[in-house]
């Protein structure tokens, strides 16, 4: 049978017609990808500055690992967890020995991640802390994003993300962002707090890192009071922010790592929680699991882009570019009237739009970069996350530079 031929605006009809209306794209149809370049169904080149939400940092279809895809494709994908397979046992021991933890847990997305840190946090704090049942409570931040499940809305202070989802899960207490006293005040006068869940830095609030020594200060108010410290590094690990993980930079070690996103190179669903055996021995068969995690195939791809993340030296690239493109966005800042600063760590960067004037300026401004050969999007109406794969080189980086420096002028 042949194939049927779409053009793009066919296809974006559609997503419309037969696709909930969850999402809104920016008008491209992608159909290709390598290293920093996707092409539209017409054939048109761009480069990739989303990567997915940081899931493509090794780049699009990274040879390596696309074929570990399909060897191991063509040996065996799934067995569920009521067997072994030959793959999972070796990923575990690589995952864990990488990343220093004791134990992994493995799931398929960065929201059952987190889902499955909640539910360790707690087991370990009415197993082992000694919290009486169903009082536990785990503390968050402001801005949090960190996934779409009811239980995880039940924390968001975004209306977009909680509205109409209700009832809420209980069960958890929201403070202020980059806010060491609100931690030490609310773990100090709360007697059931179990852990303290947070990103090193806010990605989809607009890479918003926080002040130099908060999650160190953090890691210790957390130690003082026999709480468990529990970063989600879906975002902002696997070298994305210049070091391998975002809590490297402060020498913090979570009692619970939570990865994703990056842990496959984009190619499949794989998330991971990683901890002590003290903490993770609390789960026993029966308890908790997945059909899917841990498959063969998951593990296999897994162990092959954290084999090019280390090989290929992509934290030290997004550490090393990261700096010249801020440098970059500050120069063009002074002389706009439209860019307002630039903010980041590695290659995970935003530029703060002033859009006191038209409200949906950022949108606007993406749609003209779109045209001028380059994908990023805006995140809450001011803000431009700019996170190009990890293996761009400086020459590519300053002709991005440059697109983004023509396309800011057509708004001045």
């Amino acid at each position: 049978m042949r194939e049927m031929k779409y053009s793009a605006s066919e296809l974006m009809e559609l997503e419309n017609e037969f696709g909930a209306h969850n999402y809104h794209p920016l008008p491209v149809v992608l159909e290709k990808g390598e290293g920093v370049f996707v092409w539209d169904v017409d054939g048109k080149r761009y480069f990739d500055f989303l990567s997915a939400y940081s899931a493509v940092n090794q780049g699009h279809c990274h040879p390596r690992i696309i074929n570990t895809l399909i060897e191991q494709a063509h040996k065996l994908t799934l067995t569920s967890r009521a067997f072994f397979n030959s793959k999972l046992g070796v990923y575990e021991k690589f995952v864990t020995e990488y990343f220093d933890y004791d134990k992994v847990l493995p799931m398929n997305t960065g929201a059952e991640a987190v889902e499955t840190a909640i539910k360790l946090c707690r087991k370990w704090a009415y197993e082992k802390k000694g919290i009486e049942e169903n009082m536990a409570q785990i503390v968050v931040c402001e801005n949090n994003f960190h996934g779409r499940t009811t239980t995880i809305i039940s924390f968001s202070v975004d209306p977009d993300a909680f509205t109409h989802y209700g009832p809420y899960t209980p069960g958890f207490i929201v403070i202020p962002y980059n806010d060491t006293q609100a931690l030490e005040k609310v773990l100090r006068e709360q007697p059931n707090i179990a852990g303290f869940l947070v990103e090193p830095i806010q990605g989809e609030a607009g890479a918003y890192v926080p002040d130099d020594g908060y999650l160190r200060k953090c890691y210790e108010i957390c130690k003082q009071h026999g709480v468990l410290f529990i970063a989600d590094e879906v975002q902002t690990g696997i070298a994305r922010t210049g070091e391998l993980l975002a809590c490297d930079y402060e020498d913090v070690h979570p009692d619970i790592l939570i990865l994703g996103k990056a842990l496959s190179g984009g190619v499949y669903p794989v998330s991971a929680v990683l901890s002590s055996n003290e903490i993770m021995n609390v789960f026993h068969p029966g308890q908790h699991g997945s059909t899917f995690g841990g498959n063969p195939l998951a593990a296999a791809v897994a162990i092959s882009a954290l084999e090019v993340v280390r090989d290929e030296n992509l934290a030290k690239n997004a550490f090393y570019l990261g700096d010249i493109f801020r440098r970059e966005m500050r120069r063009l800042c002074k002389k706009s009237n439209v860019a307002s600063f630039v903010r980041g760590k590695g290659l995970l960067n935003a530029l703060v739009i002033n859009n006191k004037e038209q409200k949906n300026l950022a949108w606007d401004i993406c749609l003209k970069l779109l045209e001028n050969g380059l994908l990023a999007k805006p995140t809450h109406t001011n803000i431009i996350r700019f996170a190009p794969p990890l293996v761009i080189t400086e020459a590519q980086l300053m002709e991005c530079v440059k697109i983004i420096e023509k396309t800011l002028l057509e708004f001045e």
